[in-house]
């Protein structure tokens, strides 16, 4: 018996029939490696087939592609900042060593100026110290005129306590050296008279003088002006008496040449 189909239309495959067809399509394409070129005809030749470009290995490369860009850009930017943190600490290191020379050659230039300092510090104590220890004579330029222990009637002990330094009136009278002035006026046979004493516990005496620059108590130092010579007292003509002294007392005297020339001083 023959069999026959009823009349009208074909009608295509199910969907589900179609879609088979095209994942079949895809994995045999995918599976070769390349899409052969009679695949996209034969696709096309019905209307439900979708084109290449619709298809997700189209997506995939697109993704790939832009995933590939996105690592580019990230590497490169990775690789600026990597150059530019190696510069950034370079430039750090450099700045410190500079900074460091710097500070070290400024030290340097302090230590040495600090030195110079303490060396001229202590040169000036050491001028100072030698000054203050130094003697001089009582009057500048000029020599003995009367030495100690001459004997005559002018002196009430019959011999003479001290010296005589030729010194016209007006004549500038220096402190010997260090000390402090214990006595400052009239001394009766001295005139207008000074005693200091001084600082290694001696005592000077200077009489006949026409002025006093100088008051009780007040400190000397070597060469310092303590008044002017004069005839004021017991004198025959101006001059300057100079006793050397061991107390303040009168009668303690000793030789004022022997006592100058022993602490350097040239007469």
């Amino acid at each position: 018996m023959a069999f026959t189909r009823a009349t009208g239309k074909h009608r295509r495959p199910k969907g589900a029939v179609r879609a088979g067809a095209q994942l079949a399509g895809v994995a045999t394409l995918t599976a070769g490696g390349v899409v052969a070129g009679f695949a996209a005809p034969a696709l096309a030749a019905t209307d439900d087939v979708p084109h290449p470009e619709d298809t997700g290995l189209t997506q995939a490369v697109v993704i790939a592609d832009d995933i590939a860009d996105r690592i580019s850009e990230q590497a490169d930017v990775q690789r600026s900042a990597a150059v530019e943190a190696e510069a950034r600490l370079r430039a750090e290191a450099e700045a410190k060593q500079r900074a460091a020379e710097v500070k070290k050659a400024a030290d340097e230039a302090a230590r040495k100026a600090e030195a110079e300092r303490a060396e001229k510090a202590r040169a000036a104590r050491e001028a100072e110290r030698k000054r203050l220890n130094t003697f001089v004579s009582p009057v500048d330029g000029s020599y003995v005129s009367t030495s100690y222990k001459a004997s005559s009637g002018l002196w009430s002990s019959g011999s003479h306590t001290g010296v005589d330094f030729h010194a016209e009136s007006g004549t500038v009278v220096h402190a010997v050296g260090l000390g402090t002035v214990v006595e400052a006026g009239w001394g009766g046979a001295y005139g207008n008279n000074v005693v200091i004493k001084m600082i290694d516990g001696t005592y000077t005496q200077y009489g006949h003088l026409s002025s006093i620059s100088v008051s009780v108590g007040q400190s000397v130092t070597p060469g310092q002006q303590i008044g002017l010579s004069g005839d004021t007292g017991n004198v025959t003509g101006p001059h300057l008496h100079f006793e050397a002294r061991t107390a303040a007392t009168y009668g303690s005297d000793i030789d004022p040449v022997a006592y100058l020339r022993g602490h350097g001083v040239d007469l």
